[in-house]
């Protein structure tokens, strides 16, 4: 099979599945795309947005928003092409020189001080967090310091240690959202999130 026609399948796989479950027509495209990439029906109930997420992040990217990740992996995923029409680019200090050295004199994490490196960005930004806690604990610190704005903030790190806490404290802090409560989550989830509203303004145009 070509593969359109095994995402199609796929689609018509999760239609399916899905049966008589609703979800928001605003978020109905971006969580069909997350449970495609991860086989995952959970994040029907899982997956979180403040008022207006999905028609805010196509505002942003429309705007020229730069999308800022937390790994090498969720930068990799996003579709650059299709965010470049745009003006916009998907951007990763995690494995900068000058974060390194300054996370190891600091005593703290990389995750970190690569968010605080992408608040001191001349322009907006979108973050796409699919791993690190640290990452989403310094956006909220920079929110409350007024040092950033975020037109959104994907909380969707994976795993078992502060990530519970941290997103929750995401939900609390950044005004605009799109967040996996629970311990599910990962850089494909993020990467996922992106691209399912890149996509969807693609469709617009064509």
């Amino acid at each position: 099979m070509k593969p359109l026609d095994i995402e199609r399948e796929s689609f018509a796989i999760i239609k399916a599945e899905l049966g008589d479950r609703t979800i928001d027509p605003e978020y109905d495209l971006l969580v069909r795309r997350v449970i495609h990439t991860t086989a995952d029906f959970d994040y029907v109930d899982n997956l979180c947005f403040s008022e207006h997420a999905v028609l805010r992040m196509k505002e942003a990217i429309r705007k020229g928003c730069d999308v800022i990740t937390d790994t090498t992996m969720a930068q990799s995923g996003i579709n650059k092409k299709i965010l470049a029409r745009f003006g916009g680019e998907a951007r990763c200090f995690i494995a900068d020189p000058d974060v390194a050295a300054e996370a190891k004199e600091r005593g703290v994490t990389r995750s970190l001080v690569s968010m605080e490196k992408a608040a001191r960005l001349q322009k907006p930004l979108i973050f796409a967090v699919g791993n690190a806690p640290t990452a989403l604990f310094s956006i909220c610190d920079l929110i409350r310091a007024g040092k950033l704005s975020p037109e959104m903030v994907i909380g969707v790190p994976v795993g078992f240690v502060n990530v519970v806490e941290a997103k929750e404290e995401l939900m609390k802090t950044a005004p605009h959202y799109i967040v996996a409560r629970g311990r599910k989550g990962g850089s494909n989830v993020a990467a996922a999130i992106v691209n399912a509203v890149l996509y969807q303004l693609i469709e617009r145009e064509e």
